[in-house]
């Protein structure tokens, strides 16, 4: 009896029968509005202007060594005939993509850090988080292509031409694109439809997934469970493929007699390799750890070494032990800064 005078109450004028269908409905539409936000709030990484500046300057200065390096990169193996071979060509893609994430992130932070606000707009907050997911995605497709093409180099030389050629090479990197495209286009719609029901806050300095569903209504998580399966097949059949490709590689290196021949196969192989760690195990660590563990400071700390160290550490570590890159990425440097007449496009050795 008093549950009906409560709606009566609740709906002056207006049968019982009527409020009880549309009350749920009512209330699911005013959950709607309460997820139409015009603007974000990122993690600030200090309180104190002069840590702010600190940080501003630090962020800076790697943004500027991962500019230089990918583009040393891309320079040097555009410019060098010697090293327009699918292995440099996959290099030269991977120096884009590692340009394209450190950039999507770290200027916002840093302009924020500058300018002492925390402020990211609902439209900038989802193109961050597209083309974030977009580039990572992309860059680990890359990165099993890079290992397929170690694979065919190494232990089915007298095929490398046939199955490696011009016309394979830019389909695979193409596939490569398109599938980060498509999957960050999935990510992005379902995270976005999601109702935030707790605030705009984000625990960040970039809009990054798993702090957007933080603040969603927590029923909703169900909407993207088949995009999160997706994910974690695609993620897992490509950590699956380098894998097998990298057992067969050394495999192939023990039984090489030459000790020149297996300093060469290391020299391209392991900086292939360390890359891919160091990506898989941040991300994985970024993703999937238990929420007993989360903290601001933690996921700040893992977020650097997952989306800003790969861009910047890429170039050293492909370079470090590749005496033709080191050698077109001298020409290149000799050029720029030593004022040589000659054009890296025609560099010899």
């Amino acid at each position: 009896m008093g549950g009906m005078v409560f709606l009566r109450q609740l709906c002056p004028g207006i049968s019982v029968s009527f409020c009880l269908w549309t009350g749920p409905k009512a209330k699911r539409h005013q959950m709607s509005n309460s997820s139409s936000i015009s603007e974000f709030l990122l993690l600030p990484f200090a309180d104190t202007r002069e840590l702010q500046l600190l940080h501003f300057a630090l962020f800076l200065g790697i943004y500027l060594a991962a500019l230089l390096g990918n583009g040393l990169i891309l320079t040097a193996v555009a410019c060098n005939h010697r090293l327009h071979t699918p292995m440099y060509f996959f290099l030269l893609n991977l120096a884009l993509l590692d340009l394209g994430c450190i950039s999507t992130t770290v200027p916002k932070a840093m302009a924020n850090s500058l300018w002492d606000t925390r402020a990211i707009s609902y439209e900038g907050c989802v193109a961050q988080v597209f083309l974030f997911v977009f580039l990572v995605s992309a860059e680990y497709f890359l990165l099993t292509v890079m290992s397929y093409d170690r694979y065919v180099a190494i232990c089915k030389p007298l095929h490398y031409g046939t199955l490696l050629g011009s016309r394979a090479c830019a389909q695979m990197t193409a596939a490569a694109w398109g599938s980060g495209v498509l999957y960050a286009l999935l990510h992005t719609a379902n995270t976005f439809s999601l109702p935030l029901c707790q605030g705009n806050a984000l625990d960040q300095f970039f809009c990054e997934i798993p702090q957007i569903m933080k603040i969603s209504c927590t029923h909703s998580y169900l909407k993207i469970f088949w995009v999160v399966v997706v994910g974690v097949c695609l993620a897992f059949g490509c950590f699956v493929f380098i894998l097998f490709s990298y057992v067969q590689i050394f495999r192939a290196v023990l039984r090489m007699p030459s000790e020149q021949g297996q300093h060469k196969v290391f020299s391209t192989c392991l900086p292939h390799l360390f890359v891919v760690s160091l990506f898989i195990s941040t991300c994985f660590f970024a993703y999937m750890k238990p929420p007993s563990i989360s903290s601001p400071s933690l996921n700040l700390v893992v977020a650097v070494l997952y989306s800003v160290m790969p861009p910047t550490l890429n170039p050293l570590i492909y370079s470090i032990r590749n005496k033709e890159l080191k050698w077109a990425i001298r020409k290149v440097v000799s050029w720029m800064f030593l004022n040589s007449d000659k054009f890296p496009l025609f560099f010899q050795k």
